[in-house]
């Protein structure tokens, strides 16, 4: 027996493949998932002081971010939101002082999806602050049409991939010279049924399906984690999948699927957990830099008898992609501080 693996049979296997991502997602994802999850947590995970850390999250006003915020500040931790709207992070500021009891929290306003003014932040803070002990990267969009920022980036990479690439990469030397650094980005399980795709970061070939695209950016939010972790082996990098949460961008960016599963879906402390745990528990810095969670236990980044890994050279050519896009916005705002920043790629 043989397979002739035409076009209509990849489309067979990708539909198998996603009913069960789906299936599996109804049992685990959910907030009866997390129920099932939670019971196997050692509370005194968490039983711990981070008074004189401080921890930089980027997307703080709202849903998981926020509620991440919330739980280091009331652990002492010191919190810098980095938020795109002031009044709302202002808003939010308030509430976080008001529920943690701890006054030390501050906002930087950065729109993620600007790498120029992400790098020009990135190099401020380095300059401004002495340590940074965690660096939860959040921040995330959906955007359903393919449009282009002031700087010529596809929005959902420019603010999920590079904007994530470049505040990391530029943060590092402050992580390394801190105690206990770790770096958590908030991933997604929809990229499972996504294989890293280094020859169109742009998403401009073929139909824009942006649920797809923001798959395809959690799984290089993946692949950088992986990377990260074997370069840098003084920082604890992790990547992690929060279930399906209730939060304002999942009911504005798949309102469909809200609705769907409105009564099925995890709050925001119970999408937060993972990352705090991963951001505050010694537990969580004794396991393998690298690897990528779900309600505190390593999972695998690939389905069983899944096409999506990816070879060496592929995960390479995706890597220089960053750097010289990074390194060309570098140049730019070097070479014109006040002009807009806009580098030269294909």
């Amino acid at each position: 027996m043989h397979f002739v693996w035409d076009c209509s049979s990849f489309e067979i296997m990708s539909l198998y493949r996603n009913a069960i991502w789906f299936l599996n997602g109804i049992q685990q994802y959910t907030r009866k998932g997390y129920e099932v999850a939670s019971k196997e947590f050692d509370p005194r995970d968490l039983d711990v002081s981070v008074v004189g850390r401080s921890f930089m999250i980027t997307g703080a006003n709202s849903g998981i971010g926020k509620a991440t915020a919330v739980a280091i500040a009331k652990k002492g931790g010191t919190v810098h939101m980095v938020c795109r709207n002031k009044d709302k992070a202002e808003e939010a500021k308030e509430d976080i002082v008001t529920k943690s009891g701890n006054t030390e929290v501050y906002i930087h306003t950065v729109d993620m999806s600007q790498s120029c003014k992400v790098w020009e932040f990135a190099e401020a803070f380095k300059k401004q602050y002495p340590s940074l002990n965690g660096l939860i990267n959040n921040a995330g969009c959906m955007v359903h049409k393919r449009e282009l920022n002031t700087e010529g980036l596809e929005k959902n990479f420019a603010t999920n991939t590079m904007g994530v690439y470049i505040l990391t990469q530029t943060l590092i030397p402050l992580l390394q010279k801190s105690r206990d650094p770790r770096v958590i980005t908030v991933s997604s399980g929809g990229m499972l049924v996504q294989k890293l795709e280094v020859d169109d970061l742009q998403s401009a070939k073929g139909y824009f399906d942006a649920v797809m695209v923001y798959a395809q950016n959690k799984r290089q939010q993946v692949v950088l984690t992986e990377q990260w972790a074997k370069a840098n082996p003084v920082i604890h990098f992790s990547v992690m999948h929060p279930g399906w949460v209730d939060t304002p961008a999942v009911s504005t960016s798949m309102p469909q699927f809200h609705r769907m599963m409105e009564d099925r879906l995890r709050t925001v402390e119970q999408g937060a957990d993972t990352v705090v745990w991963l951001a505050l528990s010694r537990v969580a810095s004794r396991t393998r830099s690298g690897q990528f969670f779900q309600d505190r236990k390593p999972v695998p980044t690939h389905l069983p008898l899944a096409w999506t890994h990816s070879s060496a050279e592929e995960i390479q050519s995706f890597m220089t992609q960053l750097e010289n896009l990074s390194k060309d916005f570098q140049l730019q705002a070097d070479a014109d501080p006040a002009g807009p920043c806009r580098p030269q790629f294909v």
